[in-house]
């Protein structure tokens, strides 16, 4: 008896040290959900810049606001560029829709950083006229960018590229906007120092479970 609760005992505490957490999600449905899917569109990120509260006073709010904005399009431009790629050497069988076209639609419609969260990823579909939307969301201490790395060391005094942080990506079915794939990942030195190049280690690894991938 005592045997058996000591295993339980230590069962239960494995389970609760080690909860159960997918780095990859996706959809058992996703092939059904997605079969007539040709176009999506990569939105923006959603970027966090963690400072410190010394950082913060150096930091108008309006400047990290637009450093985060455009932490938020780097990481769009570079996942469209991965894509684009794999798609070249004839590994998608879905297209995108350029970011030109993508951010013009949203201006269009009054829908920036500030307030895209208040829409849904069908209604963002539907203004996009595409079959999903591809979103996410950057958390990080420094800037992945080079630009805004060194823009925020003159504002600030914190130089370098971020080497910490966490990243994920989603992909929403556009017709009923349930979530098709769900991608976290924690960012550290051996991804890179770039944004491009940590978007590229990022993907190696978790476009092997993106079923839109053919190969």
């Amino acid at each position: 008896m005592k045997t058996t609760l000591l295993l339980l005992v230590l069962v239960l505490s494995a389970y609760t040290a080690y909860p159960q957490h997918r780095e990859i999600y996706v959809n058992p449905n996703f092939e059904a959900l997605s079969m007539e899917h040709q176009t999506l569109a990569i939105l923006p990120f959603k970027a966090i810049i963690k400072l410190r509260p010394k950082q913060m006073e150096s930091m108008p709010p309006e400047q990290l606001a637009q450093l985060q904005e455009g932490e938020g399009m780097a990481v769009q431009s570079a996942l469209l560029s991965y894509f684009l790629k794999r798609k070249d050497q004839h590994a998608f069988a879905i297209n995108f829709l350029d970011l030109g076209t993508t951010n013009a639609l949203l201006a269009k419609n009054n829908i920036d950083q500030s307030n895209i969260d208040a829409y849904t990823p069908r209604e963002l579909a539907q203004i996009l006229e595409v079959d999903g939307i591809i979103s996410g969301m950057l958390l990080s201490d420094k800037p992945m960018s080079e630009g805004a790395a060194v823009a925020m060391g003159i504002l600030v005094g914190v130089y370098g590229p971020t080497n910490s942080g966490k990243c994920t990506i989603n992909i929403n079915d556009g017709a009923t906007g349930e979530l098709l794939w769900k991608y976290d990942k924690t960012l550290s030195r051996s991804l890179g120092s770039d944004t491009n190049t940590i978007i590229n280690a990022m993907m190696r690894k978790a476009s092997r479970q993106l079923p839109y991938i053919t190969e």
